[in-house]
């Protein structure tokens, strides 16, 4: 008779948790398997009760068995399923994150690891600061030598299961942080602290030159069972392999088309190797979907059938087809935008609660102009495993830089950057400073500016005012976009930001704070209060917005409006914990999560698919898996948008639609507007085009080309004008073409004829 935990499997997961777990003497890995388990197929339901299932069959007890995850939320999660299946308690199992379950073996195991008995752990940050630490004391100039880019480069060489003996030596660079790799391993060492790269490395290692120990474990967990196995990276693989003897039975379930994690060292190439490693005789396909309805997955098994280097399987559902994608071309992003709130409120009036909606996007940028929507339509969201994007760190940054620029007298936008990036200006210096403005009864930068130090602390507070005074002068009168990009580019954010391993999208982000200035100027809220006449007592017309007795600002009003406008909406709109509300996201943030109705936004050339992925290994294979896992978090509804044109960086862009839309059948496609293209020439987005050049477009026989509109080339296919010079037969426009980037041509010869 069956256990009861095993009603409700379907065929192909009822196959894989009750799998044979036989082996054949002296073939390592025997009876090992593979689970290729589709989005929405229950993959954590089979992996723990195929843990109950042995466990209940007598053939692994509760502490014989290894279970491996990612995440501690999903261990806890794999633990209490387990518990609900049989009586039995789990808290000594060896389930738990790699991380976590290297600590306990190095606990365990301290002397042969080389440890001291009470080890610490080092977070990021007290990484970082050892690191500073350890430089100061070479007298390794940290500018040069970035301190996070050389933790990022131990932590991938840690990663990637190498020391500091192990890195070839190709350039300075290299050389000098191999050298701070090898001072920082004895510096732990001595002081008996591990970093979490460490924690695996110092396992493997360990595991590896410890014969006995090695096989103790070995014969211990005959057993090994692997969540999310497409996650991992090289040395996780090789720790698995540590612990699987000749008797092992290794239990893998992951899916290689949601392998999105690249940039961190997951490598799908492992799930291959270990068909061949662990002489995988049976690979079960879990592909019936529990999640989506049938449009959602044809779509989804369109486009990811366009990737070449796939294991294969594809995704079907009893639910029924369902709705077609809701397909939506916006004129602008701020009309894109408009759209989906609007949407989000039908739904909500529909019944459809707040929390079982999310906004998904590819760039964290891509929040500001759906926060500010949703923020004046007082439509209560959350960004989910992130920031809103003005309390980004990178944000408050370059708004404290701003406040000292409005009213320097600002102690707290001081303290925030008078070292950052750093400038030699240490706590000691900073506490002197304070101590002056205390004694004086002045802020500090007047404290600042009377220089009461000595020394080299001195020299280098002289500097940093000396820094905002010059920014103060050089943007006296400027636009306020203006202002802000010069800001960022000469207080030293961009080289910051340009150093650090995730810096693109912190740059991301400053570009998009020149877009919000631009936007704030365009909507025209900001005036210099002038007497409003007051209505009189006997009438019922309402008196006009006060606005429209004003006049316009001068640029220090609106810098200081923007600035009042910035702490506004970094207010407590944002829902608090456990409130209902729209969940906005990015999509690598959406893995494991669902949503009755799901916005993917951007759905651009460039944007989605990213421009700084198309050209890279594997690149955009791992975005097409990225958009499979963006269409497969819907349940009932999905709706793709796009913005004709968009603000980056303070630049319009003119976009054409994402390749991924090509790759999904338009049967499957409703298009709930048919805007013709850059029809919405009064918008904010609508190109600037000085009169010489537009007349010379417009003058060139059979050439009535004009900016923003959409063209086809022989060669180049389908694309966007974004520009044009010249006069007569020396006129040239340039065109981005999907799929091939910005091209110049030649009106005469351009051979262009309307999309």
């Amino acid at each position: 008779m069956n256990p009861a935990f095993l009603d409700g499997l379907n065929e192909q997961q009822l196959e894989a948790v009750t799998l044979p777990a036989g082996v054949h003497a002296g073939q390592a890995g025997s009876g090992s398997a593979l689970i290729l388990a589709g989005a929405g197929s229950g993959k954590t339901r089979v992996l723990t009760t195929r843990i109950a299932w042995l466990i209940q069959t007598g053939q692994a007890s509760p502490h014989g068995l290894l279970g491996v995850t990612f995440t501690n939320k999903a261990a806890k999660e794999m633990l209490l399923r387990i518990s609900a299946m049989l009586p039995i308690n789990t808290r000594g199992m060896w389930v738990g994150t790699f991380h976590g379950l290297c600590n306990r073996m190095l606990r365990a195991h301290y002397r042969e690891a080389g440890l001291p008995q009470l080890f610490q752990i080092l977070d990021i940050q007290d990484q970082q600061a050892l690191l500073k630490r350890l430089m100061k004391q070479m007298n390794i100039d940290d500018e040069r030598y970035p301190p996070r880019q050389v933790q990022w480069f131990i932590n991938g060489a840690k990663d990637e299961g190498r020391r500091a003996k192990d890195i070839e030596q190709h350039d300075e660079f290299t050389r000098r942080s191999t050298e701070i790799y090898a001072a920082y391993d004895a510096q732990c060492q001595r002081e008996g602290v591990v970093d979490f790269a460490e924690l695996l490395l110092r396992s493997c290692e360990m595991l590896t030159r410890n014969d006995p120990l090695r096989e103790h474990y070995q014969d211990r967990f005959r057993h090994l069972l692997v969540d999310e196995f497409q996650d991992t990276n090289r040395l996780q693989y090789r720790w698995l392999k540590l612990l699987s003897g000749r008797d092992s039975c290794m239990f893998a379930v992951g899916d290689d088309d949601q392998s999105i994690y690249g940039f961190r060292g997951a490598t799908t190439e492992n799930m291959r190797h270990f068909e061949r490693d662990f002489h995988v005789e049976k690979v079960i396909k879990l592909e019936q979907n529990y999640r989506s309805h049938g449009n959602i997955l044809d779509a989804a098994n369109a486009l990811i059938g366009h990737n070449q280097r796939r294991l294969g399987k594809n995704l079907w559902t009893s639910a029924g087809k369902g709705e077609p994608l809701r397909v939506y071309e916006a004129a602008t992003d701020l009309e894109e935008a408009a759209f989906i709130v609007e949407e989000v409120k039908a739904l909500r009036n529909e019944g459809v609660g707040l929390g079982d909606m999310a906004v998904l996007y590819r760039s964290n940028a891509q929040s500001r102009v759906l926060e500010h929507a949703l923020f004046n339509a007082s439509v209560s969201y959350r960004v989910y495993g992130g920031l809103r994007f003005f309390e980004r760190q990178e944000i408050k940054h370059a708004l404290a830089y701003l406040r000292l620029l409005a009213q320097s007298d600002d102690d707290g936008a001081l303290l925030r950057v008078i070292n950052f990036p750093t400038r030699g200006i240490g706590a000691r210096s900073i506490e002197q400073l304070q101590a002056v403005a205390r004694e004086r009864g002045i802020s500090l930068w007047a404290a600042a500016c009377a220089n009461t130090l000595s020394g080299k602390a001195a020299a280098s507070v002289g500097a940093f005012v000396t820094l905002i005074d010059k920014m103060r002068s050089a943007t006296q009168g400027l636009p306020l976009p203006d202002i802000i990009e010069h800001m960022i580019e000469h207080s030293g954010l961009v080289q910051h930001y340009r150093n650090e391993k995730e810096g693109a999208d912190r740059l991301e982000n400053l570009g998009e704070l020149v877009n919000a200035a631009s936007a704030f100027v365009a909507e025209g809220d900001v005036w210099v209060m002038g007497d409003v006449p007051e209505a009189p007592a006997d009438t019922a017309v309402a008196m006009p917005a006060a606005p429209d007795y004003g006049e316009p600002a001068r640029p220090d009003d609106i810098l200081a409006s923007f600035l009042a406008h910035a702490a506004l909406e970094a207010g407590d709109h944002q829902a608090e914990a456990g409130a209902e509300a729209l969940q906005l996201m990015t999509v690598h943030a959406a893995k494991g999560l669902e949503f009755h109705a799901v916005f993917i936004s951007g759905m651009e050339e460039g944007l989605f698919p990213h421009e700084n992925s198309i050209m890279a290994d594997d690149g955009l294979e791992e975005e097409r898996r990225l958009m499979y896992v963006a269409l497969t978090r819907a349940r009932r509804r999905l709706y793709l948008s796009l913005a004709q044109s968009r603000m980056l960086h303070g630049q319009t862009r003119y976009n054409v639609a994402s390749r991924f839309f090509h790759e999904i059948p338009e049967g499957l496609l409703r298009r709930i507007n048919a805007r013709p293209r850059y029809q919405d020439a009064g918008s904010r987005h609508a190109a600037p085009i000085s009169a010489p050049l537009a007349s010379s477009l417009a003058s060139h026989p059979a050439m009535p080309w004009r900016i923003g509109q959409s063209v086809t080339h022989a060669k180049f296919g389908t694309g966007v004008i974004v520009s044009a010079e010249g006069r007569g037969a020396e006129a040239r426009v340039q065109v981005n073409f999907r799929g091939e980037g910005l091209k110049w041509l030649m009106l005469d010869y351009a051979k262009l004829t309307p999309a």
